[in-house]
């Protein structure tokens, strides 16, 4: 499937219009819901390579390796295992705040101090979620160097992550979905 089929695919899967509220408070004339389309194979076996595809481009450009990769709960957890799956990296997910059982960690998954992790994120409008989780990251000694997100709001997420020292990138913005806001 051409990157512009999938992009409709998404687009007919997930985008919503109407008056919603998004995550950073901001009010919206559409939604993209991301588990429209996280949850069909059909877009995450497309999304998978597409994924490895930058993470490769990441550890060239940069002159990395690297060790990890991460999703954020909930909505980055199907993303990551794709991800993981397509890479052969290993993945970890960050819960949004400690669990009060087991073992209360807020990180799942072996992270070792110093690995270089990428974190994936599904829809990324100010970078606000993408941003509490390398923070959790970094506090348990990750070095994360990029978010890279499924789709691109564009409307801060870049700038916001970005002046924290940490790349961002997308596969698709909302232009490419056909959203003219």
């Amino acid at each position: 499937m051409s990157k512009e089929a999938l992009a409709r695919s998404i687009a007919d899967a997930a985008l919503l219009r109407g008056q919603f509220t998004l995550r950073s408070g901001k009010t919206s004339s559409y939604y993209l819901d991301k588990y429209l389309f996280s949850t069909r194979p059909e877009v995450l076996g497309q999304l998978a390579p597409m994924f490895a595809e930058r993470i490769d481009a990441l550890e060239a450009r940069l002159d990395i390796e690297i060790d990890r990769l991460a999703g954020a709960e909930l909505g980055g957890i199907p993303l990551v295992t794709a991800a993981s799956l397509a890479t052969g990296l290993p993945s970890i997910f960050v819960r949004n705040k400690k669990k009060d059982y087991g073992t209360a960690k807020q990180v799942e998954g072996a992270l070792e101090k110093d690995d270089v992790v990428v974190m994936l994120e599904d829809v990324a409008t100010t970078g606000g979620q993408a941003l509490e989780a390398v923070a959790v990251l970094r506090e348990a000694g990750a070095k994360v160097v990029a978010v890279i997100a499924t789709i691109d709001r564009m409307e801060g997420a870049r700038d916001n992550i970005e002046k924290t020292g940490v790349l961002f990138e997308s596969l698709f913005n909302v232009a490419d979905l056909g959203v003219r806001p």
